[in-house]
């Protein structure tokens, strides 16, 4: 049975049956970009095990296709199986082992990236100086303890543990965080247009939330909010403490909310992931050059320095256009700028296999070229013994 297993996961069958879905995979993406996001089909179809089908209202959904990852992670267990079971070693098949090697490196890579890259943003205005780049998907609630005035105590939740509802706990919080609610997209209004307050506490206590269906097209924009519970911690002597309210939380509010407790001041607010770094970015100078008579950029670039107390660093360097500033694993591109130039907006880009890639198109080069060398030799004894004859 084992025996049977093998050579079917080993098999020239299955290869090309994986390379005709991944292609189907393919064309169904691209397609369904006409109606969705880039990022929306991307989860769907090629960063899950499964391309899903809703059925019906109940949130219930049937698995309708295997995904990228599914179809990647079969592949290459495919291709490491065939290349163990026909593993037959000789100088001749050198070329042979070294295509293999490197396509499994390719899909492993790959993998990899998918799984531990990630992509954010630092938006830098003149004179600004940061130590962290903002995701431009994902969300986090940040519960921040500001009684010292030169450090934050920071304790950021995941938008994923935000969607699960229920009580949260930290050791770096001295109380608990019910998620009453959360909403994929919303709008809000203020209540002098009618509706219920959203919450008890600050701007929600002036504001009405309505839910509305999460936008999936191109140019979508969502708004997600929560509405969240503070209860403080019980003490040694009383089972349960009083709440001391609800707010209203939002990536589409202008400014984050603050409360006092325990003598502290506290501030929460819905914002985007950040990422942060042992070292400093500073923008000096941002700099847009023109094609004269137009609005067209010509050039733009950031004039930064580097400041890395860990590593004694502490110089100037010109991010711009196809040369970005590398890092610490991290690389900074110059993408983008604001209106009349008030902000530079860098892509950071974290990839911890960046490498993979250049190394599997060194060793599958160096494959074919051994390969085409062994093919070549063998031609040419053949044809000068034929020629002697």
């Amino acid at each position: 049975m084992l025996r049977k297993i093998f050579d079917f996961v080993s098999s020239l069958k299955l290869t090309i049956i994986l390379l005709a879905a991944a292609i189907v995979l393919v064309f169904a993406g691209t397609i369904a970009q006409v109606h969705l996001g880039i990022h929306e089909v991307q989860d769907r179809y090629f960063q899950s095990m499964f391309v899903w089908w809703p059925v019906g209202s109940q949130g219930l959904r049937l698995p309708l296709f295997p995904g990228g990852h599914l179809l990647g992670g079969v592949l290459l267990v495919n291709l490491i199986t065939a290349h163990l079971r026909r593993f037959r070693w000789a100088w001749r098949k050198l070329g042979i082992h070294l295509t293999h090697l490197g396509l499994i490196v390719m899909l492993a890579g790959g993998l990899f990236t998918d799984l531990f890259s990630t992509e954010s943003t630092m938006r830098l205005a003149p004179g600004e100086t940061k130590n962290y780049s903002e995701d431009s998907r994902w969300l986090e609630l940040a519960a921040i303890d500001e009684s010292d005035k030169e450090l934050d105590q920071v304790t950021a939740i995941p938008e994923a543990r935000l969607r699960t509802g229920g009580t949260i706990e930290h050791s770096s919080l001295p109380f608990r965080i019910i998620v009453r609610r959360f909403y994929d997209n919303c709008r809000l209004q203020m209540l002098d247009k009618g509706g219920a307050p959203a919450a008890t506490e600050g701007i929600g206590a002036r504001v009405t939330v309505t839910p509305l269906n999460v936008d999936t097209s191109p140019d979508g924009v969502n708004t997600a909010s929560a509405i969240i519970e503070i209860v403080p911690l019980p003490s040694a002597d009383e089972a349960t403490a009083a709440p001391l309210g609800t707010w209203l939380v939002s990536d589409d509010l202008g400014a984050p909310q603050t409360f006092d407790y325990a003598g502290k001041p506290w501030r929460i607010e819905l914002r985007r992931k950040r990422y942060y770094n042992k070292y400093s970015l500073t923008l000096q100078k941002f700099t847009h050059e023109r094609y004269a008579g137009t609005d067209i950029a010509r050039n733009y670039a950031s004039q930064i320095t580097l400041i890395d107390p860990e590593r004694s660093e502490d110089r100037d360097v010109l991010i711009y256009m196809n040369h970005p500033l590398r890092y610490r694993g991290e690389t900074y591109y110059q993408a983008s700028f604001e209106k009349n130039d008030a902000a530079t907006i860098l892509q950071t880009v974290h990839n911890p296999t960046f490498i993979a890639p250049y190394v599997a198109c060194v060793i599958v080069g160096a494959g074919l070229l051994v390969q085409f060398a062994f093919q070549f030799g063998g031609f040419s004894q053949r044809r000068k013994a034929a020629l002697a004859t």
